[in-house]
Formats: structure tokens, C-alpha cells, sequence
């Protein structure tokens, strides 16, 4: 199992800040080598309030083993073209590091956020997948750039602004997924998915693995070699009374993602639609304080794995390793004896 740390660029750090200190842009560098130097496997960046693809560059920049994954860029704002060069400029500086992770954000963001027009997701992503992929093939391989498809058609790439080959062209693609469609999706086109935090090992298994083996079935893909990277829900702490504030994160958490309609796949499986419904009606009342008291501990630790850091690496292998293939967390780091501990950590996971 790879183990990463995700660098969310809102609250949270990369395991060396504090929780609620925002990400500090020029501290990147830094942050990465420290990573690599913990035993992280890789750093997965996702795009909330910074540029993905920068923190990546300078990530890349810093380190020599530390592989880089978007986790994940939104997609559509940018042109199929634009993602591949921002991925084929991160390949080149990383020498083969780089895994392009892509969502789709929902139908309100792409509208009222990105003022663009909507499309169902799943032939959209479908179609800037192959584009992508398509725009490569033209650089690598010199093959005529000519791809059309129900959203894009592209047929114009000159000298200069072809970038030529590469010594590591084969860019992974992760897509994010609850739904099986999704993961049907990703499964034809991608060589991974990123299940959301609510999906449990047990929905994972059993709803979005087959749907994404059908998937590669579809178009001929080997499903022995399809990532699965999750970022599991997790409250862990050194004493009993920073896990119980963990905790109470956690289930404020796990409340929001429930009152979410895109998630609820996640909980109908395990039969709670009826409380997502609920936890729809107080969200849309704007009344936050009264949800996290409706996710009881069964609920709680059934999305969230809790322990102290002694025993939160078993819990999480215990837990996922028979369905993922990259685990990725942080845990905010406030002395040397918390960056020993994350350490040994790591190295538990990786040997189990």
C-alpha cells in the first residue's frame, strides 16, 4: 500500500501545521522534503483555494522520490489541452512522479462558480479523459491531433505549441467516484479512482470495484492494475482529550457529508437513507449546530476509523487494505516527538 499525505489547501497542512492554520504557499518546499524525509510515499494536493498544479511544481521541485498527485483538479473549467500540458510540464519536472487526478464538481459549482454550462458528468469526464489522452498521443508519438467527440473536438496542434516528447509519457489518471457509474467510468477510461471519504471498505468492495472491473471489461483495460486511493476519515490523537476534539471534527464531518445528496449512495448502501433525508432538510435550514448530534457512534465509526497513535496504523490497515492501494492522511505535527511517531507510523503501515 502507498501511503500519502493529501495537502488540502484550506484548513489543514500536509502533517506539519497545526489544524486551523491555512497553507502558507512558500512553505511548500519545504513541506515536501519534510514529507519525503517522514517515509511518505507521495503528496496528494487538492484544489480548494490554491492552483493544484503550482503547489505540485514546487512540490516536485523539492523532492527526488515524492511522487505528486492532483487529488483532485477540477476538470471542466480547463480545456482538455490545458490539463495535459499543466500534467505533461509536472511529469517532465517530477521525471515520472506525477498522477493527474480529476473531478468533476457538481452541477451548482459548474454553473454558478465556473459560469459554465452543464452536461452530465459521466460522458463529459468520459470524453476529456480520452481527450486528454489524445492530446499526449499528438506530442509523444507525433500522431495527428484528431479527436472529436460529443463536447470536444480538437484538430489544431503546430510546432509551437507542441512540447515535444517526454522520457516518462504514461501519466496515470485517477478520477473521483461515489456513484457506481462513476466508477463504471472510471474503470473504462482512468487507471484508478479516488473514492470520497464516505465510501466505506465495504461499499468500496462490493459497489464500486465491480462497477469499475465492468468498466474495463468495456474497453479492454486490466483491472488487476486499476488504483483504488482513498482518504479515509480518521481521528487520532496522542491524548484521550485532543482525540475526543478529533472526534467531535470528525462527526461534524461525517454530518455535513451525510446531508449531502451526491454522497448518498454512500450511506443508502448501508441503509440510512432515511437519516441522509433528515440531514438534507437541516442543511438546507441552515441548521449546523443539531446535525452532528444525529450521527451516533455506530454511525460515526462506521465512515470514520478512531484510535490514538499507537494503534490508528493497525485500524486503518485492518481496515482498507484489501480494497485500496494508496491510503492517504495527515496528522498535524506540534513537536519531534509527533514527527517520530508519524514516522513509525508510516513505516507500520507500509510493512503490513
Amino acid at each position: 500500500m502507498h501511503i500519502e499525505t493529501l495537502l488540502p489547501l484550506g484548513k489543514v497542512d500536509p502533517g506539519l501545521r497545526a489544524p486551523d492554520v491555512p497553507l502558507d504557499i512558500g512553505t511548500v518546499f519545504d513541506d515536501a522534503r519534510e514529507l519525503e524525509r517522514l517515509g511518505y510515499d507521495g503528496l496528494a494536493i487538492e484544489e480548494c483555494k490554491e492552483d493544484p498544479y503550482i503547489v505540485g511544481a514546487l512540490a516536485a521541485q523539492a523532492t527526488t522520490r515524492l511522487k505528486i498527485a492532483t487529488a483532485v483538479a477540477i476538470a471542466f473549467p480547463r480545456s482538455p489541452t490545458s490539463t495535459a500540458m499543466s500534467a505533461w510540464t509536472l511529469q517532465r519536472l517530477s521525471k515520472g512522479r506525477f498522477t493527474l487526478g480529476l473531478g468533476t464538481q457538481v452541477k451548482a459549482h459548474i454553473e454558478r462558480r465556473y459560469g459554465m454550462e452543464w452536461s452530465p458528468a459521466g460522458p463529459w469526464i468520459r470524453d476529456y479523459v480520452n481527450a486528454v489522452r489524445a492530446v499526449w498521443d499528438c506530442w509523444q508519438n507525433g500522431t495527428k491531433l484528431d479527436f472529436s467527440s460529443p463536447h470536444y473536438r480538437l484538430n489544431l496542434m503546430v510546432p509551437l505549441f507542441d512540447p515535444g516528447p517526454i522520457a516518462h509519457p504514461d501519466i496515470p489518471i485517477h478520477l473521483a467516484a461515489v456513484n457506481p457509474i462513476m466508477s463504471r467510468i472510471a474503470g473504462e477510461c482512468a487507471d484508478g479512482m479516488r473514492p470520497h471519504p464516505v465510501c466505506t471498505a465495504e461499499y468500496i468492495e462490493k459497489v464500486m470495484l465491480p462497477a469499475a472491473h465492468i468498466g474495463a471489461a468495456k474497453t479492454g483495460r486490466d483491472p488487476a492494475k486499476f488504483a483504488v486511493a482513498i482518504k479515509p476519515l480518521i481521528a487520532t490523537a496522542r491524548t484521550d482529550e485532543e482525540l475526543d476534539k478529533r472526534i467531535r471534527d470528525i462527526r461534524a464531518r461525517v454530518a455535513f457529508y451525510c446531508s449531502t445528496p451526491g454522497y448518498r449512495a454512500a450511506f443508502e448502501f448501508h441503509g440510512l437513507g432515511d437519516l441522509a433525508k433528515r440531514m438534507s432538510v437541516l442543511s438546507r435550514e441552515q441548521r449546523w449546530e443539531e446535525m452532528p448530534g444525529m450521527i451516533d457512534d455506530e454511525v460515526l465509526n462506521l465512515y470514520a476509523t478512531i484510535g490514538s497513535f499507537k494503534d490508528i496504523g493497525q485500524k486503518l490497515h485492518d481496515r482498507y487494505a484489501h480494497v485500496v492501494t494508496h491510503a492517504e492522511f495527515s496528522i498535524p505535527i506540534a513537536s519531534d516527538a509527533d514527527k517520530d511517531s508519524l514516522s513509525g507510523l508510516i513505516q507500520h503501515l507500509r510493512a503490513a
